[in-house]
């Protein structure tokens, strides 16, 4: 299973990064080959200051070893090893009409000491982040992801896209991040459904995010923009740090496993900007973007 899976991420963050450069016309990704000491690595791959991207990363890694005791307190085991595999993306759009998008694409095992599987699953989901809010591109961005989940019994769009909304949620401001996607965990074996079940619906779902998202990249981003509106998107990917860096559980688990911290905080964008009580004017886009942001919505 974990062999199946890192071959297909391997040859996604080739497709999804050619895409990309293509699409940005100007920079290209460089990539930085890691290696951790109690097992295992990666390739994580930038691309910086391009025509579209500002900031963006793909990355796969697969890394293995003792589970760390902090990581055996939360899953409660003792005397553990992991194996765990994944390909994790954030890409940070120059533009304000064009929306931040994070994905992230995981499998995870974990042993005894003789070696055997005691437990694995997997997880993972794309979210959508926009300044400025095209319904449009909501309901399109959805409408992939449930196409997908609709062609899988095993998946189930509207629980995900629950899980989602409650996940990526900055509950101290009471407001979520964006306007949601997926996100499933701990998807494992049943009476009804087997592992290869699962890995058929995440391959299929990790195959069609250049679909959920290249089309509102292309449609928003020649569009033209203030300073203002600048501004505003660095003020609201403030909101995004804060999320990654109080609420997340996959830094949580990058940090805690001795991860590579340049490829873990890869996620945070380059300009941000917290301004002190912000206010956005009444009746504005901005006003319109945060009072759905502070109540999920159901975009199809």
């Amino acid at each position: 299973m974990k062999d199946q899976f890192y071959s297909f991420i391997v040859e996604l963050q080739n497709t999804i990064t050619s895409k990309l450069e293509a699409i940005d016309g100007g920079a290209t990704f460089h990539q930085d080959e890691w290696h951790r000491k109690e097992g295992g690595g990666g390739f994580s791959r930038i691309i910086q200051n391009g025509n579209v991207f500002e900031k963006g990363g793909v990355s796969i890694s697969a890394v293995h070893g003792d589970l760390p005791p902090a990581m055996q307190a939360y899953f409660k085991v003792e005397d553990c090893n992991f194996f765990a595999t994944g390909l994790s993306l954030v890409l940070h759009p120059e533009n304000p009409m064009v929306p931040t998008v994070h994905a992230n694409f995981r499998y995870f095992e974990m042993y005894d000491q003789s070696g055997t599987i005691v437990d694995s699953w997997f997880g993972g989901g794309l979210d959508l982040t926009p300044y400025y809010l095209f319904e449009e591109d909501a309901r399109h961005f959805h409408q992939v992801c449930k196409d997908v989940c609709d062609r899988h019994e095993i998946a189930d769009y509207a629980l995900f896209k629950k899980k989602c909304d409650a996940y990526f949620h900055n509950s101290h401001r009471d407001e979520a991040r964006g306007i949601g996607g997926l996100f499933y965990d701990y998807c494992k074996v049943s009476e009804k459904f087997s592992m290869q079940d699962w890995l058929a619906f995440q391959m299929d779902m990790a195959s069609h995010f250049l679909e959920a998202y290249v089309p509102i990249v292309e449609k928003r981003k020649k569009l033209t923009y203030t300073e203002e509106q600048r501004k505003w998107q660095e003020i609201r990917r403030g909101r995004y740090v804060e999320f990654n860096l109080v609420h997340d559980k996959g830094t949580l688990f990058g940090l805690k496993t001795n991860g590579r911290i340049e490829s873990i905080l890869m996620s945070l964008p380059p300009h941000v900007q917290w301004v002190y009580d912000h206010q956005p004017d009444a009746g504005s886009d901005e006003e319109k973007l945060l009072k759905v942001l502070q109540q999920p919505i159901d975009w199809i």
